[in-house]
Parts: C-alpha cells; structure tokens; sequence
C-alpha cells in the first residue's frame, strides 16, 4: 500500500526529501515494465477524447463517432485554426457549461503541421515511436512527454463537459502507468 501511495504521489509530482530508513524505496522500471505500463495506457490515447485532435487530416474531429468538425475548421499554421474560423473563436479556457456546449481547456488547438502528431490507425510500437521521436513529437525527451501528458489541455480528456463521454480509464491509474512507462526510459513495445 505504501509503495502504492508513493509511486502516485509521484506521479502527482509531488517531490521527495530524503528518504527515511523506512520509507519504501522505488527502484527504476524494467524494459519489460516500462512496455507494459504503455500498453496499459494506449486505450486512452485511442480513446475519441484524445482522437479528436489526433486523427488523420487537416481537421479536429466531434463526437464519438469522431466526425469532422462541423464548422469546417481547419488545422491552420500553427494548429490554432486557420482565418476566419480559429479555434479560440468558440473554445475558451474551460468547458461553457451546457448540455454539448464547446468544450475548452488553457491553449485549446490540434497539434502544429510540423508535428501534427496523427497516430490513428498506428500499431502500438508506431504510436509509441511516434511519442518518443522529438523530431515529431516537438523536442520533448521522456519527462518532457510526461509534463506534457499533465497539461489541462491532456487531462481535459477526463473532463469533457456535458454530454461527453469522458476517458473511460481513471485518470490517476494513467498518469501512473505514464510514469512508470517515461522513467523505464519510455521503451516501446516490438509489435
């Protein structure tokens, strides 16, 4: 139970001092760990909160049934839209509230056509070499994609507002699973 607590404080990032004779310690994961831990987490990511903005095309996807966007909105330069239709023109910093009303969290955008970061349709080991390749992913290392993954933007996924269907895995047993899977070094699974 202990070791439990600690490794989703951490998780929380919650640091540490010094630890106490008896406090559990935390070894580094294994590969094998590591790999499980991502393939725990891929429902999430294929789950249609994270698909609306990664999927294929140059257009946020609605809905469940991922369909396209229905005020044609397009990806733009820097993935906040494109003139006259930018994202921010409905979406806010937060959910308005109201049964289907436009869903919001802080820098609501797709992802930018440098690294638009499209994994619909990939493999677990594509989807996870997409992740950790900073020439695709935007620079970022393991803990940097870990950050990332803690960005009210992500999480919002948890919190879709009305008449969404939220992420079915709870979202503290994710950002475990995405902890141990970026300390183990982010490892990605062969198949």
């Amino acid at each position: 139970m202990r070791a439990t607590a600690f490794v989703l404080l951490a998780a929380a990032g919650i640091g540490f001092g010094a630890m106490t004779p008896d406090a559990p310690s935390v070894s580094v994961p294994d590969r094998a760990r590591g790999v499980a831990a991502f393939e725990a987490i891929t429902p999430a990511l294929r789950h249609p909160r994270c698909l609306v903005c990664h999927s294929s095309g140059d257009y946020p996807r609605e809905g469940d049934d991922l369909h396209p966007h229905i005020m044609d909105v397009r990806r733009g330069p820097h993935g906040e839209g494109a003139p006259p239709v930018r994202c921010s023109t409905c979406h806010q910093d937060h959910n308005l509230a109201g049964l289907h009303m436009p869903p919001g969290a802080p820098d609501w955008r797709l992802p930018s056509p440098d690294n638009p970061m499209i994994w619909e349709s990939l493999t677990d080991s594509q989807l996870c070499r997409l992740l950790t390749d900073p020439r695709r992913n935007g620079g970022r290392d393991a803990k940097a994609i870990e950050m990332h993954i803690h960005t009210p933007l992500v999480l919002w996924g948890w919190h879709p507002g009305e008449g969404r269907r939220p992420e079915s895995m709870p979202e503290s047993t994710f950002l475990t699973e995405v902890h141990l899977w970026t300390t183990a070094g982010a490892p990605c699974p062969d198949r």
